[in-house]
């Protein structure tokens, strides 16, 4: 599984994901840092079929409106501590690794009671 967290996503969650075997970015490391706009995140996670992690309900939007990006987990989380963070990404790792490996497009959403996973 591969993932691109935007820049509202902690630097210590893309290090949790490289732990369990996650191939994990975070957008402060590629193209213009946090300066990217959303639709050169976007275009970059489709290019390099990475699972885009953001917050922004503006991707979930172009998702939706534009299929881009191809694979998108919003979290609907609000703020909280990277170790609870962690904690909900380990409950559903295994989810999100098989839709990874068996669905080319999906929107999941991450709370704290659920994740919501529409394929399309």
């Amino acid at each position: 599984m591969k993932v691109l967290c935007d820049v509202h996503i902690p630097l210590r969650l893309v290090k949790f994901l490289q732990l369990h075997g996650v191939e994990a970015y975070h957008v402060n490391n590629i193209l213009d840092s946090f300066y990217t706009s959303d639709g050169a995140v976007a275009t970059y996670a489709d290019k390099h079929q990475l699972i885009e992690i953001t917050k922004d309900v503006d991707f979930r939007n172009a998702y939706f409106l534009s299929k881009s990006p191809q694979r998108l987990i919003r979290v609907c989380l609000g703020n909280m501590a990277t170790k609870e963070l962690n904690a909900i990404f380990e409950k559903y790792l295994e989810l999100l690794k098989k839709s990874y490996h068996t669905t080319a497009r999906f929107y999941i959403e991450i709370s704290r009671e659920n994740a919501l996973v529409i394929n399309s």
